[in-house]
């Protein structure tokens, strides 16, 4: 009787650098969230083996601060140089939002640690932009908090959404086919809620229950964006 062994996937022969396991940390990630992230998996996926990973990174929290960072850093990279400081504030917040949107591990593993290399560099970019805003150096400090909390904090929370898995492709613009089905019956059911409070105590929200159902998350979040920005341009007058 011969004995038949199964098949193991040949050994990559090219070399395996940190940029390398990092983008297939972050493909793992994308795919299914920190679940998915293990170093067993990272080797099926790299055809190499567990002692070529260690060698460029030290754990699997190791590998989760740097895909954070590469992602934030490719935000930072690809923001206009030549806008306009008012311009510029809108396309990194606006860029920081569309980055966590596609990857949503992102937002949770910015709040554990809040110190990480690319968010510092965000936040140093927001800081700066303040400054060619004329914003008071007295109040630059909490200008650049609101706005960095703001960002995170949207960001995450439309990235947690109910009906967004980690497998889930659809984009929270809701424009056209762009919008999936996940988020356009969980906002249909709220809505749904919404429309039957009681108008008399809650005239607002019985009146937005139509806007909740239709509206743009991404356009939403540029909203408050403008209005922060509305808001600071007061702070150059006092």
């Amino acid at each position: 009787m011969v004995k038949r062994t199964a098949k193991r996937a040949p050994r990559r022969t090219d070399g395996l650098s940190r940029e390398v396991i990092v983008q297939a940390a972050i493909d793992l990630l994308d795919e299914g969230g920190e679940s998915a992230l293990t170093l067993r998996a990272l080797t099926l996926r790299l055809r190499t083996g567990y002692g070529a990973i260690y060698h460029h990174v030290t754990d699997k929290n190791d590998l989760l601060a740097a895909a954070a960072d590469d992602v934030i850093a490719r935000v930072l990279a690809g923001a206009v140089v030549a806008a306009g400081p008012r311009e510029a504030l809108r396309g990194v917040a606006l860029g920081l939002f569309d980055a966590i949107d596609a990857h949503p591990w992102v937002g949770a593993e910015l709040s554990r640690q809040p110190w990480r290399p690319a968010l510092l560099d965000f936040y140093e970019s927001v800081g700066r932009l303040l400054h060619a805003l004329a914003v008071p150096e007295r109040a630059r400090f909490d200008a650049a908090g609101a706005l960095v909390n703001y960002v995170l904090g949207v960001a995450a929370q439309n990235a947690a959404r109910p009906g967004r898995g980690p497998k889930d492709t659809e984009r929270s613009t809701g424009r056209g086919t762009d919008q999936g089905t996940g988020r356009a019956d969980f906002l249909a059911g709220v809505a749904e809620q919404w429309s039957e409070l009681d108008p008399g105590r809650y005239p607002f929200v019985h009146e937005a229950a139509t806007r909740l159902r239709e509206h743009d998350d991404r356009d939403q979040f540029l909203a408050g964006v403008d209005i922060f920005l509305a808001g600071i341009a007061t702070l150059r007058r006092t």
